[in-house]
């Protein structure tokens, strides 16, 4: 359980790191007078290089493990960090040489998920690593905290006090995390890893789906502030309050779905969830209300996008050999970055052209639709096949 709590925790700190920038995009736009696009590429690039980097990051924790990936990657996103705040805020190239760095941070996601499974037996992977994965609340501590700590003590406060606890636990890690008894290195060189890693069925199965749940929540999390403010006029602090409870709400609820794949059947909780996110935004493609039924289609929405994340990472420690998960991790967890990152720019151009929301929110509840018939069907036979067959290979 020390394991759990300490790689949790350090997936937090290196997720608050990671979105230092994008609360203060808005604050950046105003004062170095960026274009909209600017902006945009501003936050995008932290998120974009932190999703692509967990692939050679996962890959290189199979072959070193978590007690040295988590203080490594720890410690270089202290650089980053504090070159943000203390210099390279002062110009829109700065902010990208120092967001594309930050991007490191990123990619905890891919050390802590098979450092965990290999901590747990098949039994209980799945609620374990739901437990880790909350630690994607960092997010939400990034959001509530940035703009006001900038506001009370200066634009490098948040940046140098990120910085601090990122030290610290760069130090706790290595003083108290250790590997698994009997964990297994790989002995083939990276590129030959990762060339069987996208040889499985179970990587793409597992990326395609975490696209639509982690992508979904990562999208809202972004978006949601000014879907609210453009679609119902709340003001910019209420819509802020709002999103919270939808990341809070997401958060809790994928060690949920984590714990109810290992109780009852990752195909159906991942079928369920998909089913909800379906049903909820076909309903808010109407623009109903949102006192309550908009509300209810948002959280409904939020619940099940954290469990069906959850339930994607049940998945792969249920089908994929232990020295792998780490290769696999980081495709899955790149899959989950990007997918996050292309719905805004979908939505914000369909209401550029049509000046409504509806059919960006139809074209989710088509993706979720579609990615529920292939759980029922290609990634059940898969999980069928693994039950009876017993430990999956590369193919």
């Amino acid at each position: 359980m020390l394991m759990l709590v300490v790689a949790t925790t350090g997936f937090a700190v290196n997720f608050w790191a990671w979105a230092l920038l994008s609360p203060l995009g808005p604050r950046f736009q105003d004062s170095l007078r960026l274009s909209s696009v600017e902006q945009a590429l501003l936050v995008a690039v932290p998120v974009i290089v932190g999703s692509v980097g967990r692939i050679p990051v996962g890959a290189l924790t199979d072959r070193f493990g978590g007690r040295v990936m988590f203080p490594l990657v720890s410690a270089a996103t202290i650089v980053p960090v504090l070159y943000l705040g203390l210099a390279g805020h002062s110009s829109l190239p700065a902010l990208l040489v120092g967001g594309f760095f930050l991007g490191i941070g990123g990619t905890a996601f891919a050390v802590g998920v098979p450092f965990v499974n290999a901590w747990f037996p098949p039994e209980r992977r799945g609620f374990a690593v739901g437990i880790f994965g909350a630690g994607m609340g960092g997010t939400a501590i990034s959001a509530l905290t940035t703009v006001r700590l900038v506001d009370a003590r200066g634009t490098a406060f948040p940046f140098v006090l990120t910085a601090v606890l990122l030290a610290v636990y760069t130090v706790v890690a290595w003083l108290l995390l250790r590997e698994p008894p009997g964990r297994t290195v790989p002995t083939k060189p990276l590129s030959q890893r990762l060339a069987a890693t996208a040889r499985m069925g179970v990587t793409w199965q597992a990326a395609a789906l975490y696209a639509v749940a982690f992508g979904g929540y990562v999208a809202f999390s972004v978006y949601l502030p000014t879907y609210l403010k453009t679609q119902y006029g709340l003001d910019q602090a209420d819509a802020s309050n709002r999103m919270a409870g939808f990341v809070l709400l997401a958060v809790v609820m994928r060690p949920v779905g984590g714990w109810l794949s290992d109780r009852l059947s990752v195909v159906r909780v991942l079928a369920a969830s998909l089913a909800v996110v379906t049903v909820a935004a076909a309903v808010q493609a109407f623009a109903p209300p949102l006192m309550p039924l908009g509300t209810v289609a948002f959280l409904a929405m939020a619940a099940a996008l954290g469990a069906g994340s959850g339930a994607t990472f049940a998945l792969v420690a249920r089908l994929v050999p232990a020295g792998e998960v780490g290769g696999v991790t980081g495709v899955v967890g790149a899959a989950g970055g990007l997918g996050g990152f292309v719905p805004p720019l979908v939505m914000g151009s369909i209401y550029g052209a049509y000046e409504s929301y509806a059919l960006g929110l139809a074209l989710l509840a088509v993706v979720a639709a579609a990615a529920c018939v292939f759980t029922v069907t290609v990634v059940h036979k898969a999980v069928a096949g693994r039950t009876s067959a017993g430990p999956a290979r590369p193919t």
